[in-house]
């Protein structure tokens, strides 16, 4: 099987973004240079104030800097600023297995892959908190409802990406909740991706978690809100307008019981109310027909800036054999 280790013409970046993980970032660093000798490795600083920057530019990373503080904002800036053919993104606390790189890029390059998303697999309690646990099976059951079933571990910080999904990647998260947003792309887009299982270990001592249960588990809630409205208008405003007609509904009825009896409507308030309800829940049925057209042509604009970018991938009739997502370095869920 052709190796991505043995093929220079593979253009690979490791991008790694970096908030105050002095502790941990040297090690990564290191790993990936050892995985993936080939690679340069790129280590965003994300206003760090301790000497983050510094011992991983020590380590041989490529430091830069984006003064816009959260993890969207980084990936925002990675994404414009490399160019590489496949991309690979890492945190950078120590808890990802940098030697399953290697398989996790046959696996995008062979079966021409868009996303491999590397779902987080422990025995280890303190590696994966219950909340966080629970948190991610409950978000990623969200949007799998909503936008479909393909994902197991949405919330995984290790992924590698063609370069065409990350030139045509629109970035509008700020923090943690830009893992939904690249979630939430590939599905739209029904782009070829895979999630494959890796090893996922507690951090070292001394290194802490930047995630907030439940302030940035809020934040994740309301960009599935978003990208619901954006991405599922009619389903949206549908809801929206079935609400308004359910309260006016459970209104009208004591009015016109008593209407049927005396002939009167002696309650105008109300009635004026039930009007405005019934009024606002067709608006809002108008407006999801309305944006429904408006995201299909979105949709359509996305996917052709999409194709306009080059596959990048081996060449299975020059000695390359598919499968290259089942080379035993986890479990493989082709979706």
């Amino acid at each position: 099987m052709t190796s991505v280790m043995a093929n220079d013409d593979i253009r690979i970046a490791v991008l790694v973004p970096c908030y105050n993980e002095a502790t941990t970032i040297a090690a990564v660093v290191r790993d990936f240079q050892a995985a993936l000798p080939q690679a340069i490795i790129y280590v965003y600083d994300n206003n760090s104030t301790d000497d983050s920057a510094a011992k991983a530019r020590s380590a041989g990373a490529a430091v830069r800097r984006q003064p816009l503080q959260g993890k969207g904002h980084v990936v925002q800036r990675m994404f414009a600023d490399v160019e590489a053919d496949v991309y690979i993104l890492v945190d950078g606390d120590d808890t990802y297995d940098a030697g399953a790189a290697p398989g996790l890029i046959e696996c995008l390059l062979q079966e021409r892959l868009d996303m491999v998303n590397a779902a987080r697999a422990t025995t280890s309690g303190d590696a994966y908190r219950t909340g966080h646990r629970f948190g991610n099976w409950m978000l990623t059951s969200l949007v799998g409802a909503m936008f479909g079933h393909r994902f197991n571990d949405m919330l995984s910080g290790y992924r590698v990406f063609s370069r065409r999904f990350v030139k045509s990647f629109p970035a509008l998260a700020q923090g943690f909740e830009i893992e939904t947003e690249l979630t939430v792309h590939a599905l739209e887009l029904n782009l070829p991706v895979a999630e494959v299982q890796t090893a996922y270990k507690e951090r070292p001592p001394g290194s802490t978690s930047k995630l907030n249960t439940f302030s940035d588990g809020t934040r994740i809630l309301l960009t599935i809100a978003r990208l619901l409205k954006a991405e599922r208008p009619f389903g949206f405003f549908a809801t929206v307008a079935g609400v308004f007609a359910a309260i006016g509904l459970t209104l009208a009825v004591p009015l016109l019981q008593t209407y049927w009896e005396t002939g009167l409507v002696p309650r105008f308030p109300t009635a004026f109310l039930v009007v405005g309800l019934m009024v606002l829940s067709a608006l809002s049925l108008a407006s999801g027909l309305i944006l429904n057209t408006v995201t299909q042509g979105r949709r359509e604009l996305k996917r052709l800036a999409y194709l306009q970018l080059k596959s990048v991938g081996y060449d299975t009739q020059s000695g390359a054999h598919p499968g290259a997502c089942d080379t035993g370095r986890g479990h493989i869920d082709r979706v």
